[in-house]
């Protein structure tokens, strides 16, 4: 049978650390905007039929201008305080899907090929996440800032986005969340704590997260690689 499959992507965060004056999906990159490759990306899957794109309320209307040439059906909503809140506002629009491709709206380098790949994963071993070894060394410290360890880096990945998982269980784990006030920085700590493991999936250096201005000039970059500036 196939599934039913749908994305939220998370941009309701403000461009401060950009040094931006607006939401930093809105800024340009090369002749598009971030949100413009982020969204074409994903929709581009032929496993996701839609998407929620989950912004400011005070973006709204800027965020409803990217969204009409798209081919698919992306439906914006105003987020949460939190980007926990966020997701769990997107999940919750996709009520009778399948599977939800949870992934952030600043990760407009992500390929087609990885998101298919996690969707591929989360449907046979459950929930699967994009991630890549760390390549630096790693140390763990002690409350006054001295190295107690090395962490094993061979063992240890940086994770991103898309996180995917069967919508059932990631509204359940979100549910049990808020119920007892639990607050994380992405989805798969909620589902490892109320649900199960998380599979990884091989994602890319490449697929950065949008936040200094610094990270602009690398995407620019990768897409002039890519041909695709």
């Amino acid at each position: 049978m196939n599934k039913k499959i749908a994305a939220v992507i998370v941009a309701a965060g403000s461009g401060t650390r950009m040094g931006a004056s607006i939401n930093k999906v809105f800024l340009p990159l090369g002749k598009y905007t971030v949100i413009d490759y982020t969204l074409n990306t994903v929709l581009k899957s032929e496993k996701i039929d839609m998407a929620v794109l989950v912004t400011r309320e005070e973006d709204i209307d800027e965020a409803e201008k990217h969204i009409k040439h798209m081919g698919k059906p992306v439906k914006v909503i105003s987020g949460g305080k939190t980007r926990q809140e966020s997701v769990f506002k997107g999940l919750r629009e996709i009520t009778g899907f399948d599977i939800a491709v949870i992934h952030d709206g600043a990760r407009a380098l992500i390929t087609t090929d990885i998101i298919n790949c996690c969707i591929e994963d989360c449907i046979k071993y459950g929930a699967a996440a994009a991630g890549v070894l760390c390549k630096d060394t790693l140390k763990q410290i002690d409350k006054d800032g001295f190295i107690q360890r090395t962490v094993d880096r061979s063992i240890t990945y940086q994770i991103q986005t898309p996180q995917v998982f069967y919508l059932k269980d990631i509204l359940l784990a979100h549910e049990r969340a808020v119920s007892e006030n639990i607050s994380v920085t992405d989805d798969c700590a909620l589902y490892e704590k109320y649900i199960g493991k998380v599979r990884i999936t091989q994602g890319s250096y490449s697929n950065i997260k949008l936040t200094t201005p610094e990270d602009m000039i690398t995407a620019e970059g990768i897409l002039r690689k890519r041909e695709l500036l």
